[in-house]
């Protein structure tokens, strides 16, 4: 990290193999950056899991009740797409619904790259540091990977300055 870096679009996810830093996006998705900020300052993510965990694909966590179908106390996001950016190996983004205007809390990070997934979702983030912990995450079954007993995010929280 270098020292021109600002510090407050840094968030730090603890997972049980160790720690993973990501660099979040508001140049190209100011609104969910911030709402990932603030959810990680409330402690909001602590202790939920990574219900959703496709090989080759994407792990998704962010849904306190697990089922992928719940979000924050906060009101639904506009879509930010970009071209600006692309769906790589470790980057984060927003998940939602059929409804481009529906992310909340859920956010998924690639294991590869997806482009097909390229302006159609808000890109939040990047991971950073600690991409070998996103590949150690439980893997679930069959096309929807639902995890049985899913690894969760011990902590998740904006990194101090």
């Amino acid at each position: 990290m270098s020292d021109t870096e600002n510090k407050a679009d840094l968030i730090a996810l603890e997972l049980k193999t160790g720690k993973v830093v990501i660099r979040l996006r508001p140049d190209v998705a100011p609104l969910a950056a911030e709402r990932i900020r603030t959810l990680a300052a409330e402690g909001f993510y602590d202790n939920t899991p990574f219900h959703r965990v496709i090989q080759g694909f994407m792990a998704q966590g962010g849904d306190p009740t697990g089922t992928g179908t719940s979000g924050s106390h906060l009101p639904d996001l506009k879509a930010e797409f970009t071209r600006a950016a692309k769906f790589e190996r470790g980057t984060v983004g927003m998940a939602r619904t059929m409804n481009p205007d529906s992310a909340n809390s859920q956010f998924f990070i690639m294991f590869e790259p997806s482009p097909h997934l390229d302006g159609q979702y808000t890109i939040v983030g990047q991971v950073i540091e600690g991409m070998e912990h996103i590949d150690q995450i439980k893997r679930g079954v069959g096309q929807s990977g639902v995890v049985q007993d899913p690894d969760r995010i011990i902590s998740m929280r904006p990194v101090e300055a």
